[in-house]
Formats: C-alpha cells, structure tokens, sequence
C-alpha cells in the first residue's frame, strides 16, 4: 500500500526560545533528521507542511525530495497543517507526524496499517497519552478537518474525535518523545550521545557536600542490579584512594552490586594531563558492564544528572540533563525532580542510557 508522509512543523517554537526545526540534536537538525530517516521509507510522496515558506526550508525540502505545503489558514496550529496536507495527497492514507521527535522510528508504526479498512484515522496511544501528530489519516477527512478549523476548532483529537477512528496502543514511548523545552532539549542531547556510544555514560555530580550522593549512587545500583542490568562506577577522588577498603565509597558501590568500580586520582598510574580525556580512558577499559556512572563533586563531561539540597540551584552547563533536589520547581529550562523520587531517577537514567 503506497502512503504519503505529512510533517508537521509550524516553527513557533514559543517554548523553546528558538526555531526548533533548525534546533540540533545529535549533531542534526531535528527537520533534517525526520527527512532523513523518511526518505529511508517507501512513501508515496513526502510533504512538509508549514505556516510560512522561508528559503531554509525551501533548501531542506529540495535537499530530500519532499514538497513544501504553507497553510491555508494561518495560526491554526497542527490541524491546519494536517488537513491542507490531506487535500493535496494523492494516496488513500498518510502518516502525519511532528518534525520534533528526535528518536522517532517510522517501523513501530507499520503494524498500525492492519487497522484501515475499519477508520479514517488510526491514532497510537503510548503510556496512556494519544499520540495525533504520529498517526494516519485517510484523505477524505481533508474537508471534515477543513470544515472544523472553518468553525473555530483547534485541538487535533476533538477533530478526530468526529470520525470514525481506531486506538492502538504502542510501546516505546521514547521514540515519541518531542522537543518542545530547553529541559526537553537537555534530556534528548544527552540520550543522542549516549546512543553514540558502546557503553553510555551518564555522570552523577553534587556541588555541594553532604548532598547525599553516594546514597543516591547506591540506590540506582541496587535497582538496575534487581533488573539485571550491570553497573559500572568511576570515582573521581583528589585524596589518592584505597579500593575495597571497607567503608570507603568504592566498598558501597562493590557491595551494592556495581560489576566494577574504578577511582580517577591524581595518585593514579593511568591519570593523564587532560581530565576529561582520561574519564573517557578509564571507561574504555571497564568492559562487560551494561551501563556506566561516574560520581564526582564536579567533572560532568558526561549527560548529567545534579543533586542538590535546598534552593537556589543554577545549572549553567548544558551536559545536566535534570536536577534532583530537597525543593524541586517546575521549570521549562531543565527538569527537577526530588531528590527521593527514585522512580524518576530511574527512568530518567534509562532514557538518558538510550534503554
């Protein structure tokens, strides 16, 4: 069955503070990147549908082979970009989706075809939430959606809601994670580099003593140990170290369950005059580990996760990806989480690690 694609990007980008479309992750722009994996498919024809045509996207377009649509009906949203791509297919379904989702994965959507001959618009559900701007539509819902934007209507899913339609639940949340955020944009660069990687590598650090790091560490240990996924640590330790020492840092790891643990210390044989390239050396040589953590007061050359008691707490390095603290707020710069949420911080980890 030949099926067309619709992306969807309007470019305010309100949120974020910039054009997300032209916003990097991974080393690509997040438009670059879904044309990219799109012309991989086999889709009828690719357009991307936009409220205004600038020689930016003109230049991406031409790049992949896809058509540039502009809105008909200006600040509209998603649904005027869906229904003016609907009416110039020339297949029976198309696959609209959100330029975005960095991870996105165009197979976890195939088996979501079987259920055509019974909608017009087949709509994944992940982790409870509906997922409109990663679903097919039929081509003749073109002029119902035409009709409801006509009529003052905005939201996708009130849209969708007047036709007959099916709900699929998917799994994989993660490749439906959009950018809308810096905190979101935070968390998406640090699972690019660690998808980069053979081991990822995801840096715990706590500016201020008495945070309560080490317990934090001991914690994650323990939960990805009952899950069977192997833990390895590198200690960053100025004061020279003794290893297996009962009591010591490097003993709590060992005894929590870490497969390996490593001390970074200038005392050290392998220590070498850039810092940052020797964390990179001592992880290279723990092998036979699933995941590893390095803790330290400071050195995040890793996505990071920052504790921090109280207050007052300002991240200006972009490798910290979230911060768990004793006071957390909401924030559109980066995610805050308590400190005692280690339900958080394990799915926070799991997404940074690219699990």
């Amino acid at each position: 069955m030949k099926i067309s694609l619709l992306i969807i990007t309007g470019g305010k980008s309100s949120r974020l503070g910039q054009d997300k479309r032209f916003v990097e992750v991974g080393g690509v722009g997040l438009l670059e990147n879904i044309l990219s994996k799109a012309v991989a498919q086999n889709f009828a024809e690719i357009f991307l549908c936009v409220e205004e045509n600038l020689p930016a996207l003109k230049i991406l377009a031409e790049k992949f082979g896809a058509k540039l649509l502009v809105d008909e009906i200006k600040d509209a949203g998603a649904l005027a970009g869906i229904s003016n791509g609907l009416a110039h297919i020339k297949t029976d379904w198309a696959l609209a989706i959100s330029a975005d989702m960095p991870f996105f994965d165009f197979e976890t959507m195939r088996p979501l075809t079987e259920k055509f001959s019974a909608a017009q618009a087949v709509v994944p559900i992940v982790g409870g939430k509906f997922q409109p701007l990663a679903a097919f539509y039929r081509q003749e819902v073109a002029e119902i959606f035409s009709r409801e934007l006509l009529n003052g209507q905005r939201k996708i899913f009130s849209a969708i809601k007047k036709i007959p339609h099916e709900l699929a639940e998917l799994p994989n949340a993660e490749i439906f994670f959009n950018v809308n955020t810096r905190a979101d944009l935070k968390l998406a660069r640090g699972r690019a580099e660690n998808l980069s990687r053979t081991t990822p590598i995801i840096s715990i650090v706590a500016p201020e003593s008495g945070t309560g790091k080490t317990a934090f560490i001991e914690r994650l240990i323990k939960i990805f140990a009952a899950q069977k996924i192997s833990v390895g640590v590198i200690k960053s330790d100025a004061h020279g170290f003794n290893l297996d020492l009962e009591g010591k840092d490097s003993y709590k790891f060992q005894t929590a369950g870490a497969k390996s643990v490593a001390v970074v210390s200038p005392n050290a044989w392998f220590m070498i005059q850039n810092e940052r390239e020797n964390f990179f050396a001592v992880a290279q040589k723990m092998t036979g580990v699933d995941l590893i953590l390095t803790e330290s007061r400071t050195k995040n050359f890793f996505p990071t996760i920052s504790l921090w008691r109280g207050k007052g707490a300002v991240i200006a390095d972009e490798k910290v990806a979230a911060i768990f603290t004793s006071k957390p707020e909401k924030s559109n710069d980066i995610y805050q989480f308590d400190i005692n949420d280690f339900d958080a911080a394990e799915k926070i980890c799991k997404f940074l690690a690219g699990f």
